[in-house]
């Protein structure tokens, strides 16, 4: 079904509503305000950005093994990280949702849904803005206006690094330990901003 179709994305919309506690769907409705204003700015199809952000958080309030089920027709393997927390395979849940409920075949749609918890290697535009505007919109804690500004100053690559390194401090910091896709990403990312390898 076509992205732009206005009906698809008010069932989106209302399965999140009717799916997600009141708090996560407010999450989730800042995240596509928040990733549609980031599409403006790094040149991105705003709309893919709105739907991406409203439908990424759509399984993470359905129990594990319902979780755990969707991700597995996505044809990716699970992770050790992911097998011990099944929570962290609510992106991949609702990219096969997202695929088979409601028709969403773009490919960016579905790679920043499923991708927007840990990140990954060799990820689109659009999956970058998706994971940062997860973490960065009005709602978050540190997330002010003018530390929104100075993000937006930076290219998408190295605004993404900024965010991917804060949360990664942010999980340690709370005695936490990262998902090894995380840490791939952060590599994959200096790799692109600084030349690492």
């Amino acid at each position: 079904m076509d992205i732009n179709n206005p009906e698809l994305i008010q069932k989106i919309r209302d399965y999140a509503f009717a799916a997600e506690k009141k708090s996560r769907f407010e999450h989730s409705v800042r995240v596509a305000q928040t990733a549609e204003h980031m599409c403006c700015i790094y040149g991105v199809d705003k709309v893919k950005g709105y739907v991406a952000g409203l439908a990424h958080d759509m399984c993470k309030d359905l129990p594990d093994e319902v979780q755990l089920s969707l991700a597995k027709e996505d044809g990716f393997p699970i992770s050790d990280a992911e097998l011990k927390s099944p929570s962290l395979l609510h992106g991949r849940a609702a990219a096969v949702k997202l695929r088979n409920d409601f028709g969403v075949l773009d490919p960016e749609v579905l790679e920043a849904v499923a991708r927007h918890t840990l990140g990954g290697s060799s990820l689109c535009p659009l999956s970058k803005i998706v994971y940062a505007a997860d973490k960065i919109e009005p709602g978050r804690p540190q997330s002010s206006e003018t530390y929104r500004k100075k993000l937006f100053e930076m290219s998408l690559d190295k605004m993404t690094l900024a965010v991917l390194e804060e949360n990664i401090e942010y999980l340690l910091s709370k005695g936490k330990e990262p998902a090894p896709e995380s840490y791939l990403f952060k590599e994959s990312l200096l790799g692109i901003c600084f030349g690492e390898n």
